[in-house]
C-alpha cells in the first residue's frame, strides 16, 4: 500500500513539475527584473485556449505581496455573456530570479509555467510569453495598442521560434476600464 502512495505521489510531482518547465526550443530572457515587470499588461494577441475563449479586453496585473509571492489578477470581458470576469492567482520565480521564468497558480497547489521569451528590456513595454507548452502563447503590452510595425516584428519572431502564428487571436482592447 505504501508503494502505491509513493508511486502516485511521484507521478503527481512529475506532472506538476512538467507543467512549469520551459517548452523545448524556448529560452526565457536573462537579466530579468521582476520589480519592473510588475503592474498592468494588456493582452494584444494569444493562441486560443479554453480559459480565455470568447474574451476581449484581457489584462493581467502583477503585484508583489508581503509573502514574497506575486499576486496575479487576470481580467477580461466575456463577450457571449456580456460580463467582466476575473480570477486571482499567485506567481513565483522558477530557478534564477534574473531569468524571466515564473510558475503561476490559479488553482491551489497546481502551477503552470509562464516563460517570458522576448521582452523590451529597456522600457518593459512589451513581452512575449509561452506557457508550459507551445500551445500557450501571448503577446503583451503596457498599452492597449501596439505599433503595427512592432506587432509584425513580434509575430515574425514568434513564428521563427515555432509558434503557429496563423492561429493567433487578436485581442480587442476597445472597452473603457471598468
Amino acid at each position: 500500500m505504501v508503494r502505491v502512495y509513493v508511486g502516485v505521489s511521484l507521478v503527481l510531482m512529475t506532472i506538476m513539475i512538467g507543467c512549469t518547465g520551459v517548452p523545448d526550443g524556448f529560452k526565457p530572457v536573462e537579466n530579468f527584473e521582476i520589480e519592473r515587470y510588475l503592474g498592468k499588461w494588456y493582452e494584444i494577441a494569444r493562441l486560443d485556449h479554453k480559459f480565455e475563449r470568447d474574451m476581449s479586453n484581457v489584462s493581467a496585473t502583477y503585484t508583489a505581496n508581503d509573502s514574497g509571492d506575486i499576486t496575479v489578477v487576470n481580467r477580461g470581458y466575456k463577450v457571449k455573456t456580456d460580463e467582466w470576469k476575473s480570477i486571482q492567482g499567485k506567481a513565483r520565480p522558477v530557478g534564477n530570479e534574473n531569468t524571466g521564468s515564473l510558475k503561476v497558480s490559479f488553482f491551489g497547489p497546481f502551477y503552470g509555467g509562464y516563460h517570458i521569451i522576448d521582452l523590451d528590456q529597456q522600457t518593459y513595454s512589451y513581452a512575449m510569453v509561452v506557457g508550459p507548452s507551445r500551445s500557450y502563447f501571448w503577446i503583451l503590452s503596457r498599452d492597449k495598442v501596439v505599433d503595427p510595425q512592432l506587432f509584425d516584428e513580434l509575430v515574425s519572431r514568434a513564428g521563427g521560434m515555432g509558434i503557429d502564428t496563423k492561429k493567433l487571436i487578436l485581442v480587442e482592447q476597445n472597452l473603457p476600464e471598468g
